[in-house]
């Protein structure tokens, strides 16, 4: 089902599309490639309705719609975009004015358009697990290596919590990493996170791999502690109901693609001020990670292939 063999795209040239009410239009200068647009390409996601221009994140310039926006640069993401209607693969995007959020000013239209679907899970997880973390939590990042990981340790850290994080391969966290954050090794994972809390565990655990670390998180967790999932590589975990109850844990799905444009942009909204002062970082994007439209084919295979990078379209 995943075969590079059916990725085939069609590139159509039309007129741009035209505001209506409550609706805008925005010229697309940069928008990231997800794994679930590439997914969604392969029809392995059933809920998008065909035909359809793939594409959730964006960052461009509003060309018609309210005075008040237009020739403003905006970001935006959403779950409906690229799925129920058409994304932000294209030259221009149609979007509910309600979703328009004005891009932080030193981003880049590329750092901005790769934004979006990672950091948009990462605030949504730690939002819904009992509210952002505080000072003084410690907050679990496993899978900290990927770019929702990445996302939710910045989010944590800047909130105050103490963030350790787990990847595979040793070393530094790719990426920008706030000061204080705690590098750990899978296997020693249970042992260091009870060594580091003088045994009391872990406040959440931002699960953003699932079941090849699902035993070693409920290890890990604390009394009344919180587990957010967003993926998984095999469906049915063995679940250890007497630890569950008597740890009196917590379990949160994640599933972003259930975001509108509108509840994305207010995320985003919710993150703006961290990326104005610094305190959020963007993916850095290669020059040799931008492509043209018409090589969408060449990006869509490297996000399927497992892409480290963050892979961007230029319309």
């Amino acid at each position: 089902m995943s075969s590079p063999e059916l990725l085939q795209f069609k590139l159509s040239e039309g007129a741009p599309p035209r505001a209506s009410s409550g609706w805008a239009v925005v010229r697309v200068c940069s928008a990231a490639v997800n794994p679930s647009d590439v997914k969604a390409a392969l029809g392995l996601m059933p809920h998008v309705c065909w035909p359809r221009t793939p594409g959730r994140d964006y960052a461009g310039v509003v060309v018609d719609g309210p005075s008040e926006w237009l020739s403003r640069e905006v970001w935006g993401s959403g779950g409906d975009l690229g799925m129920s209607v058409d994304g932000s693969h294209a030259r221009y995007l149609r979007v509910p004015v309600a979703s328009l959020q004005a891009k932080p000013t030193h981003l880049s239209m590329d750092e901005a358009g790769a934004v979006g679907v990672p950091f948009v899970t990462a605030l949504t997880g730690l939002s819904r697990a009992g509210g952002l973390p505080q000072a003084g939590q410690v907050v679990l990042v496993l899978g900290a290596n990927g770019k929702v990981g990445q996302a939710a340790v910045q989010i944590a850290a800047r909130c105050g919590a103490r963030v350790l994080a787990v990847q595979r391969p040793e070393g530094l966290l790719p990426g920008w990493t706030p000061p204080g954050v705690q590098v750990l090794q899978p296997h020693k994972l249970v042992d260091a996170v009870r060594e580091l809390t003088q045994g009391r565990g872990a406040d959440v655990v931002f699960n953003t791999v699932g079941s090849p670390y699902f035993a070693a998180a409920n290890q890990a967790m604390g009394l009344g502690a919180w587990q957010i999932l967003i993926a998984t590589q095999d469906r049915a975990v063995p679940f250890d109901i007497f630890q569950f109850y008597r740890g009196q844990h917590r379990y949160v799905g994640i599933d972003t693609l259930a975001l509108s444009s509108q509840s994305s942009g207010e995320a985003l909204a919710q993150l703006q001020e961290g990326f104005e002062a610094r305190e959020l970082r963007p993916f850095a994007v290669d020059p040799e990670a931008r492509y043209p439209l018409k090589e969408a084919r060449t990006a869509y295979l490297r996000v399927l292939a497992g892409a480290p990078e963050r892979i961007v379209l230029k319309p």
